[in-house]
């Protein structure tokens, strides 16, 4: 896999996932922060989130997200940091150039695909914005657009409040289609020898996910088919969370046949009926069979009842905690890893999927600032000139 580099003006998570993902495919990845100004903090504001780890800059917020990278600090609001800019794409030959501020600083930054592919024809350009580059002026927060997109309100129990994801998957998903449009570009070039400018949505790529409730809207459906259900599904029951005698496990009826299996087990015998042998009929007496099912999953433990599914092959999971999610073998066989530099090792999520030839293991995140004085190197500039341009306050790098 030929080796590509990645420049990213970065901050916050959905960008920084994206090229994370690139890191991991032994992609040279270098994150562009702002020089200090004011007296805010220097650089990407998830530096200085959670608990220090190393130092100062490098908080347990930035830390997954991160590995793998280098860091430089340009001041891109001087005209001279945007030629700087230029230089730097052309010296190291980038491929990709990424970004995820509000759409209406592109221009004043000179970071916009016009600006850079007229200095890189083959530059391929990816934004993340909250709602694309017709609303130049939205901030793209993860909760913010959770809440606009719906999610919130398919998210929590019927009688309950609207309620955040655990996971922030607006974030994520962002970056899962800068990777993926990346790759897709970079095919394309492959064969015309062309770029691309690639704008992706929050909000259009969250929508993109409502794929079991939007289209609904067209079929007559009743409100409380595109509204919050708790851990119930929608259209196959009984699928629910379940208490136990020590906990709650996951269980899922897909199909009438899965139903008649569970209905033969012991315990559940007397849940069944000729009304509910079908899907729809069980819809109809959805409410009555989660409180009969609960009402027989609380007299056993949690073991027990996954002991009689596996028997009978219906769908189900323990709730795992996060410490347990790691120890599963599945899971920690599959960790990626970074190291401080004293050697401790710190060990993350698992790539999502496993390639050839890929190191599960990455750098410890950078400093601010760290490679900025070795990139200009890089690309031409002598040991007076980056002086001087740290002086002029056009770059910054690590003290």
């Amino acid at each position: 896999m030929k080796r590509r580099t990645v420049l990213s003006m970065e901050q916050a998570l959905s960008l920084p996932y994206a090229t994370l993902r690139f890191a991991q495919l032994g992609w040279r990845v270098i994150r562009i922060e702002s020089t200090p100004a004011g007296d805010g903090l220097p650089g990407d504001p998830n530096r200085y989130i959670g608990g220090k780890v190393l130092d100062d800059d490098r908080r347990t917020y930035f830390i997954a997200p991160n590995v793998g990278k280098e860091a430089i600090a340009l001041n891109l609001k001087d005209p001279q940091g945007q030629a700087l800019l230029r230089k730097l794409l052309v010296e190291l030959d980038v491929d990709v150039f990424c970004c995820n501020t509000v759409p209406r600083r592109y221009k004043q930054l000179g970071i916009d695909y016009e600006t850079l592919s007229a200095a890189k024809p083959d530059l391929i350009w990816a934004g993340i914005s909250a709602m694309g580059p017709e609303y130049p002026d939205a901030p793209g927060y993860d909760p913010v657009i959770q809440a606009m997109a719906g999610y919130m309100e398919l998210t929590g129990p019927a009688d309950g409040p609207p309620t955040l994801s655990g996971v922030p998957l607006v974030d994520l998903k962002a970056g899962d289609e800068v990777y993926a449009n990346v790759l897709l570009a970079l095919a394309e070039r492959a064969e015309t020898g062309r770029g691309m400018r690639i704008d992706v949505s929050m909000l259009q790529a969250a929508a993109s996910w409502l794929i079991t409730t939007l289209p609904l809207l067209d079929f007559d459906c009743q409100p409380n088919e595109i509204t919050r259900c708790g851990n119930e599904h929608r259209k196959f029951i009984p699928t629910n969370v379940y208490p136990t005698a020590d906990g709650f496990i996951y269980m899922a009826i897909g199909s009438d046949v899965q139903w008649k299996r569970l209905t033969e087990i012991p315990k559940f015998v007397s849940i069944g009926s000729p009304s509910r042998a079908t899907n729809e009929g069980r819809h109809k007496e959805r409410e009555a069979i989660h409180r009969d099912m609960a009402a027989e999953t609380r007299k056993h433990t949690t073991a027990e009842i996954a002991a009689d599914f596996r028997q009978a092959t219906i769908p189900h999971a323990p709730i795992h905690d996060i410490p347990a999610v790691r120890n599963m073998d599945a899971v920690s066989r599959k960790l990626t890893l970074t190291r401080m530099p004293g050697g401790k090792p710190v060990h993350m999520q698992p790539m999502a999927v496993d390639l050839p030839a890929v190191s599960q293991e990455l750098t410890f995140p950078p400093k601010y600032g760290e490679h900025t004085r070795a990139v200009l190197k890089e690309a031409g500039y002598s040991n007076l000139e980056v002086a001087q341009l740290e002086r002029d306050r056009i770059v910054a790098a690590q003290a």
